[in-house]
């Protein structure tokens, strides 16, 4: 494992692309997405999980999820949904949906066989027009997600001040190249760009986060304790004690516990066995180790404490995940 823990949890929650288009709204508009488990097993059926993304390249409007006071967005603006929520995406407030569920449904199954173009114009044909990117991304949850497990239900990111400067521009840039001169291999060129502008939207949160906020990614960024993250995520395989962590993180074992627990949602001890794990159930649905061979890859010496401390954490045996992984195929 090296040493960035935030490529190190999205490479192995296995974050995949799975549907990227554009949206041409022209006023009055409106979108409404069901919960993504609706819908998850049309366009990426093996994912457990489903985050949706909009990144607003021209216009505004009004974004809500229930139970929520709506968010006002704007041209520069990625809209991040971490939870599979059901949400709206309006003109402006109280505007209807122009397609029902059923309706929205059909769409995902078009659009995720390829029958639709990558340009999908919608509205009521006024002005103002808004232009909006859709990304759909698959990951894993189970057991463990750290990076979206602490993520508010709605996220509001701004992406750009110029137009023209920043890495995610020129990825945005590259992507509505591609998509408007198909060639050969399009699509999976389109599905990659999609996972690194996520991932560069995650960094740019992660640069603006406010100080009061908590969360792993806070954790990341505090100094101390992202450097215990490293630390975790570097080598999890390592008899860490939280003695250790305290000294090599020049802090009191109460004061790293505190502060840990306060910003991650876990103590130090515990976020290394819900990570190890996570490793392990990749390990074991992805490959072939022998059970013994994965809970030594994860620090477990002994294949009856690996399994043990596996059925704690996850619920199930070792057996019984791959079994469980192999029969979702």
């Amino acid at each position: 494992m090296g040493a960035d823990p935030l490529s190190d949890v999205l490479r192995t929650v296995k974050l995949t692309g799975a549907l990227f288009f554009l949206v041409d709204a022209s006023f009055p508009w409106g979108v409404e997405v069901p919960r993504a488990a609706r819908f998850s097993s049309i366009i990426l059926p093996r994912a457990q999980h489903i985050v949706s993304y909009h990144i607003i390249l021209k216009g505004a409007g009004w974004a809500g999820i229930p139970n929520a006071t709506s968010t006002w967005f704007e041209a520069g603006d990625v809209l991040v949904f971490p939870h599979g929520d059901r949400y709206s995406m309006l003109s402006e407030p109280g505007q209807p949906p122009e397609f029902d569920t059923e309706a929205t449904m059909d769409f995902f199954r078009e659009m995720a066989a390829g029958r639709l173009p990558f340009v999908s114009k919608e509205g009521g044909g006024g002005e103002p027009r808004s232009e909006f990117v859709c990304g759909f991304l698959g990951c894993d949850m189970k057991p463990f997600n750290p990076v979206l497990s602490t993520l508010p239900r709605l996220l509001r990111i701004k992406w750009f001040q110029d137009r023209h400067e920043g890495l995610l521009n020129r990825l945005i840039d590259l992507t509505l190249a591609e998509a408007r001169q198909p060639r050969v291999g399009g699509e999976s060129i389109r599905l990659r760009l999609s996972e690194f502008i996520f991932v560069e939207a995650m960094r740019r949160y992660l640069e603006t986060l406010p100080a009061r906020e908590i969360g792993w990614l806070s954790g990341l960024r505090d100094p101390s304790i992202g450097k215990v993250l490293i630390m975790l995520h570097e080598h999890p395989a390592y008899a860490w004690t939280l003695n250790e962590l305290a000294r090599r993180a020049c802090m009191s074992r109460a004061a790293l516990a505190a502060r840990f627990t306060h910003l991650v949602g876990h103590a130090p001890m515990q976020y290394l066995t819900l990570w190890r794990m996570q490793i392990a159930a990749r390990l074991l649905a992805d490959s072939s180790m022998k059970v013994a061979t994965v809970g030594r890859e994860i620090g477990y010496e002994s294949e009856a404490a690996f399994s043990r401390a596996f059925k704690k954490t996850v619920g199930v045996s070792p057996a019984a995940w791959r079994s469980n992984a192999a029969a979702a195929c």
